[in-house]
């Protein structure tokens, strides 16, 4: 009996122990990433116990405005924070880019399961509410041999703060001179048309239920809903579609403003073969930890995200970083304290 209440207390302190060196982050921010942040967030829990990461995806608006108020340990977003965003920020951070994507136009045309193609003028004029019809004469100019139908199209856009809204409208701001004046770039803007849905998944789940809708999202979304995308016209006059080595190759045209500086756009990147619409991915790190469980936590992941967690985004239809870009995030990784 004494054995069996000494096993007991033994069996109690250890998961008191356990309990008690388990380390909890908190995030918030952006839903283009979310299905590469899960797997790796669970991933890395299950090679480290101790660590839990509990990650909100509400979009890259909501967490920088979570970071913002104290609420999360960190944040992220597609959108980089310039200096005057950045100052909103009660501690100095780290943008640190974490993967590669691609935003695609994703439609619902029926009779028609094929490649569309899109010129960034089309794109831009039908986010402006100047191109109604899917058989429009701007459109039918770039799809010779496609049948389009006689079809209004049902235009879909985000409703909440969104980086995937940046990388769109950044895009669009480089190809409309229009657009860029009139409306221009940013995670919320004001759209001249168009139904908002909130998140990546509210957009693809309007898309998927609404005969003739057009809307953006974020490539693993388009094939995980089974939605079909269409190919977009580059810089170097090419209609390229998504995919990882499109996305790979408007990566490859990246240059870094500074050592630890990773604020940059490879929207509408030079290169034949890149993918028009693609962007870094920004996890917004604290520079300085008070807590000294979670600055080792956090640094402990970052540096498991560029080893290990490199080798997994192919899976999911994201492009790793560069090279250069994680060797430099490395060294900036060890100045967190």
């Amino acid at each position: 009996m004494l054995r069996r209440v000494i096993l007991l207390l033994l069996c109690a302190g250890f998961a008191f122990t356990t309990a008690v060196a388990q380390t909890n982050l908190n995030a918030a921010g952006a839903t283009f990433p979310y299905p590469i942040y899960s797997k790796w967030f669970s991933d890395y829990h299950s090679a480290h116990p101790e660590v839990q990461i509990n990650y909100q995806s509400i979009g890259s608006g909501g967490g920088i405005r979570q970071l913002a108020a104290g609420t999360v340990d960190f944040g992220a977003s597609d959108m980089p924070l310039n200096d005057e965003q950045a100052k909103q920020i009660p501690e100095p951070i780290f943008q640190l880019p974490t993967v590669v994507g691609s935003v695609v136009p994703a439609y619902n045309v029926p009779g028609i399961s094929g490649d569309i193609k899109f010129t960034g003028d089309v794109l831009a004029n039908i986010y402006l509410g100047k191109i109604t019809n899917w058989n429009d004469k701007a459109i039918a100019a770039v799809n010779p041999g496609v049948k389009l139908p006689d079809q209004q199209i049902v235009v879909i856009r985000r409703s909440d703060g969104s980086g995937t809204t940046f990388v769109w409208t950044d895009y669009l701001s480089k190809v409309s001179p229009e657009w860029k004046s009139s409306v221009g770039s940013s995670t919320s803007v004001k759209w001249p048309v168009g139904l908002g849905g909130k998140g990546n998944e509210g957009v693809a789940g309007y898309i998927r239920q609404m005969p003739g809708a057009l809307g953006y999202v974020e490539l693993i979304y388009a094939l995980q809903n089974h939605i079909t995308y269409g190919s977009v016209k580059n810089a170097s006059g090419n209609f390229v579609k998504a995919s990882l080595d499109s996305t790979t190759a408007a990566a490859a045209s990246v240059k870094l403003p500074g050592p630890t500086d990773f604020r940059v756009s490879i929207t509408n990147a030079p290169g034949k073969d890149a993918y028009p619409i693609s962007s870094f991915t920004y996890l917004l790190i604290p520079k300085q930890w008070k807590d000294g469980n979670k600055k080792s936590a956090i640094t402990g992941y970052l540096n498991w995200m560029l080893d290990s967690g490199q080798g997994m985004v192919t899976s999911l239809n994201y492009a790793p970083l560069p090279k250069e870009v994680a060797e430099k995030e490395r060294a900036v990784i060890k100045s967190i304290q």
